[in-house]
């Protein structure tokens, strides 16, 4: 019986608190990592400028699906008034707008909710059902207290026995890399 090859993921490194994680991930980051994470119980601020995340492009994305929404809504009013039947109700004219305005603004209210729904899933790269860090079983502290780095074998400067030494060197411990079995 012969065993499957294993195929490297990336690496993992515990920290030992919320600092120490986001000097890692500052440190990291200077160092031109590019696809890596950092993983924590709870929100830490400054994490997000320590990782070097840019700000989300998800209000723009809600807008768009704001004004769509307010355009059909409007426009499926009036093609239903003005085009399709248009019948002179109390002496106002086909295209009354003032008419139209609550419904204009449901249309808005709901095409931008599923829209920032559907974004934020988009662009966090939802559903993932499995993340290579899942692989660690230290990995499991993350709920309760533990804080990780996480690199993605896919960075362009991530090497399997230099980038776990730089993890240590910065300040990780438990350093380990990911793999699975290659299919």
């Amino acid at each position: 019986m012969s065993v499957a090859p294993m195929q490297t993921l990336g690496a993992i490194a515990a920290c030992t608190g919320a600092e120490a994680l986001v000097a890692a991930a500052t440190r990291l980051r200077d160092a031109g990592y590019v696809k890596f994470d950092a993983h924590s119980p709870f929100p830490i601020h400054g994490l997000d400028a320590a990782v070097g995340m840019k700000p989300s492009k998800l209000p723009w994305i809600v807008l768009a699906g704001g004004l769509f929404g307010a355009s059909f809504g409007y426009w499926l009013q009036w093609i239903w008034s003005a085009v399709a039947y248009p019948l002179i109700t109390d002496g106002k004219p086909f295209n009354s707008a003032e008419a139209f305005v609550p419904i204009t603004f449901e249309f808005t209210i709901l095409i931008a909710s599923f829209t920032a729904v559907g974004g934020m899933l988009a662009l966090n790269g939802l559903p993932r059902l499995n993340h290579p860090a899942f692989a660690s079983d230290a990995f499991a502290r993350v709920a309760a207290d533990g804080f990780f780095l996480t690199v993605d074998a896919a960075d362009p400067l991530f090497d399997s026995h230099a980038t776990p030494a730089f993890l240590a060197e910065i300040g990780g411990f438990d350093v380990a890399l990911l793999e699975e079995p290659s299919t």
